[in-house]
């Protein structure tokens, strides 16, 4: 885990390869509490039968999991000492470049693009969070995670 001991310790990491995260195996378990949690039942996710015959030859997860992921990859990965409050402020420039078949490990890489102050006691933060698939060129994910912390 990377530490930060304060906002201008951040600052001065703007620009930088920040952190990557441990692997994360994504189960069939995970898909499909996923699915129950959003009501996402598309077949291509939740049907090994039927995934099977498909254009991946397996179930895959679905993109906004990977998504949903980066919020825990970040805590995972990145602390910064001092804050009362963290909250997530939304993203941008999400892309979802390649499948995550089931079975597959992730991880995130996290850069930080920017930093810009909130008054009168925060900070405004973009990561830009790449989900990297184990054994693969291509990333699952590319992201701009925006992120707010207060003092």
């Amino acid at each position: 885990m990377k530490t930060f001991a304060s906002f201008d310790a951040l600052r001065a990491a703007v620009g930088t390869d920040v952190a990557v995260t441990q692997w994360l195996t994504i189960t069939q378990e995970r898909i499909d509490r996923f699915a129950e949690a959003t009501d996402d039942h598309q077949w291509i996710h939740v049907d090994a039968e039927r995934a099977a015959l498909g254009p991946f030859g397996r179930p895959i997860a679905h993109g906004f999991l990977t998504l949903s992921l980066l919020s825990r990859w970040l805590a995972e990965a990145v602390q910064v000492q001092g804050v009362r409050l963290s909250i997530n402020y939304g993203t941008d420039r999400v892309r979802f470049t390649a499948p995550v078949p089931v079975g597959s490990r992730l991880r995130a890489h996290l850069h930080l693009l920017s930093l810009q102050p909130i008054e009168p006691d925060g900070v405004h933060l973009c990561w830009r969070a790449t989900v990297e698939i184990e054994g693969q060129a291509k990333p699952a994910c590319v992201a701009d995670m925006l992120v707010r912390h207060y003092r």
